[in-house]
């Protein structure tokens, strides 16, 4: 062990190991387990507001997804209903005319026997 660290651990004693201890501690890298507990319980609580989040915004989308389809179909029907009124009205003039070129037949005069 003195080829990997260049020196032995137990020549440090113990004031080097308690000087190693209050660094941990002071590093941040070293905590109580109350405060530890308590991080915890905050990281917990943040992952459920988030879990939350996610919920309420895949909910929203689900909701957005249904109107957007409802919508899109709505419209395809009234596209079909303009495209037959479309037709209705074009056709309209021309049975119109129809009638009234048979009205013009029938109203003319009869020409005299011979």
């Amino acid at each position: 062990m003195t080829d990997l660290l260049g020196f032995r651990p137990s020549d440090l004693g113990a004031a080097a190991l308690v000087g190693l201890i209050v660094l941990l501690i002071l590093r941040g890298h070293l905590v109580p387990r109350r405060v530890l507990e308590d991080r915890l319980a905050d990281k917990n609580r943040q992952l459920e507001d988030l879990r939350a989040e996610r919920d309420t915004w895949r909910t929203a989308h689900t909701v957005s997804e249904e109107a957007r389809r409802e919508a899109q179909d709505q419209a395809g029907e009234l596209l079909e209903l303009s495209r037959t009124a479309g037709y209705f009205f074009t056709a309209l003039p021309q049975a119109g005319r129809e009638v009234r070129a048979s009205a013009d037949v029938d109203s003319a005069p009869a020409a005299p026997p011979p």
